[in-house]
């Protein structure tokens, strides 16, 4: 158990009569990249709420890192060492590369309350740090995230992710509306990553990225876990198998 991250057992949400997720059963190790992989609707969005505090379960249970936890919100979950970088990607338009990466952790020089004055060249120095160890190259820290590529804005909020993660990183469809050049950028971040030993759960319609940066893959299907599978041990054919219902892993049948 030393190696596992994260656990969860019989998680499930009910919204009213809707079984959005129903009895998942998740291990993830540290170190290991995870993909989380099925149709729009199969409760990948809700059991990754369910980890970062964004929702409450309507039973189950969340080990995470040896102990169990009940996060009230994104906050706490962040303050556990959980990091999430979703679609929406949560940045200040109007705000630059450092003010953005300490966006609600900002470093005071000399605290005043609402009057205290900000450690800007201490934010800026940790930026440039941040952005080294991720590989994320961004040419002008004193751009507004509002005059950035898209590709640029998903890395800052990618590096923003990496930055404070002290356990476990999640990134939901981060190359979904990027370019050919943005999303191999991104994927190069997520090989620093796994380089770096940094446990990660990618949620991906991408089936060429997954088979490319993660170790195993989950298929989720109308809110349960379908299949568990080794990447060596399975191909895309497989997996959308799994994902349109056409297979079922033998430990699951009868489950979906």
């Amino acid at each position: 158990m030393d190696d596992i991250i994260l656990k969860t057992v019989g998680l499930t949400k009910h919204y009213g009569g809707v079984h959005a997720l129903s009895d998942a059963h998740f291990e993830l190790k540290k170190g290991e990249h995870v993909a989380i992989m099925g149709d729009n609707g199969a409760g990948k969005s809700t059991f990754v709420r369910q980890i970062t505090g964004v929702e409450q379960p309507t039973r189950g249970q969340i080990i995470f890192d040896g102990r169990p936890v009940e996060f009230g919100s994104p906050i706490e979950a962040r303050e556990a060492g959980i990091e999430a970088v979703f679609q929406n990607l949560a940045l200040a338009d109007d705000l630059d590369v450092p003010s953005n990466l300490f966006l609600g952790r900002e470093k005071i020089l000399v605290n005043l309350g609402p009057f205290s004055i900000l450690d800007r060249k201490g934010m800026r120095r940790a930026t440039e740090e941040a952005l080294v160890k991720t590989g994320v190259k961004i040419p002008n820290l004193s751009n507004t995230i509002r005059n950035m590529s898209g590709g640029q804005r998903q890395c800052v909020a990618i590096a923003r992710t990496a930055t404070f993660a002290s356990k476990l990183i999640i990134m939901d469809e981060p190359t979904a509306a990027l370019g050919v050049q943005e999303t191999a950028q991104v994927e190069n971040i997520v090989r620093t990553l796994k380089e770096a030993g940094e446990p990660l759960i990618l949620i991906s319609h991408n089936m060429r990225q997954v088979f490319d940066l993660v170790d195993r893959i989950v298929v989720f299907r109308r809110g349960r876990m379908v299949a568990n599978l080794r990447k060596q041990d399975t191909d895309g054919q497989d997996v959308v198998a799994y994902i349109t219902g056409a297979k079922t892993a033998p430990e699951y049948q009868g489950a979906a």
